[in-house]
C-alpha cells in the first residue's frame, strides 16, 4: 500500500479518461474492493498501469491504493508497457456480451449491471428461455434499440449489434 498523495502520474501517459469512467471504476472498487494493484516503476517511480485507479481512489477520498513494484531494465520497456497495457484490451479484446447477458441471469435481480463496467449495457431477455422473462421484468423497449460499443464508443442500432456480437 501507499499514500495516494504519494503516487506520481506518468508525464507520458496518453490515455485520458472521463468522469463517468472514473466514478464508474470507484463504484466498483466500493463493491468489490481492489482487484487489481496500481504499477509502479521502480526504475523512475511514476505509475505505468493504473492511471483511473488512482484517480478513482482520489475521488472516493482514499488514504491509500494498493501498488505493485516493478522493475523495468529501460525507458522504452516501461513506455512500452505504459502503453500496450491499455491498448492490447481496447483494440484486440472482443467482450461477448451474448455470453454475459446469458450468465448475468445467474447473478440475481438486484445485481447491479454497472458493476460490470460496461457502458449502456442492458439485459437482452430475448435470448433466453420464456420463462426468464418473469425472473428479470419487461425489457425497456427504448433501451434495447440502440448499443454503444465499448471498445469504440460506435453507436449501433440493436440488430446491428447483435450481428457483430454473433461473428
Amino acid at each position: 500500500m501507499r499514500k495516494v498523495s504519494q503516487l506520481v502520474p506518468h508525464p507520458k501517459n496518453p490515455n485520458h479518461h472521463p468522469e463517468e469512467q472514473i466514478e464508474r471504476l470507484a463504484n466498483i472498487i466500493e463493491f468489490q474492493g481492489w482487484r487489481h494493484p496500481i504499477i509502479v516503476s521502480t526504475r523512475s517511480g511514476f505509475i505505468v498501469s493504473g492511471h483511473a485507479r488512482l484517480l478513482a481512489a482520489a475521488f472516493l477520498g482514499l488514504d491509500e491504493a494498493p501498488i505493485d513494484l516493478q522493475d523495468f531494465t529501460s525507458e522504452a520497456q516501461e513506455y512500452a508497457h505504459l502503453v500496450a497495457d491499455n491498448a492490447i484490451a481496447e483494440f484486440f479484446s472482443k467482450t461477448n456480451l451474448k455470453q454475459i447477458n446469458l450468465d448475468i441471469v445467474d447473478l440475481g435481480p438486484d445485481f447491479d449491471l454497472d458493476m460490470l463496467g460496461i457502458k449502456d449495457f442492458t439485459l437482452d431477455v430475448t435470448d433466453k428461455d420464456p420463462s426468464i422473462e418473469d425472473f428479470v421484468g419487461e425489457p425497456d423497449a427504448a433501451a434495447l434499440k440502440f448499443f454503444t460499443c465499448p471498445n469504440c464508443d460506435t453507436e449501433f442500432e440493436e440488430q446491428q449489434a447483435k450481428l457483430r456480437i454473433q461473428k
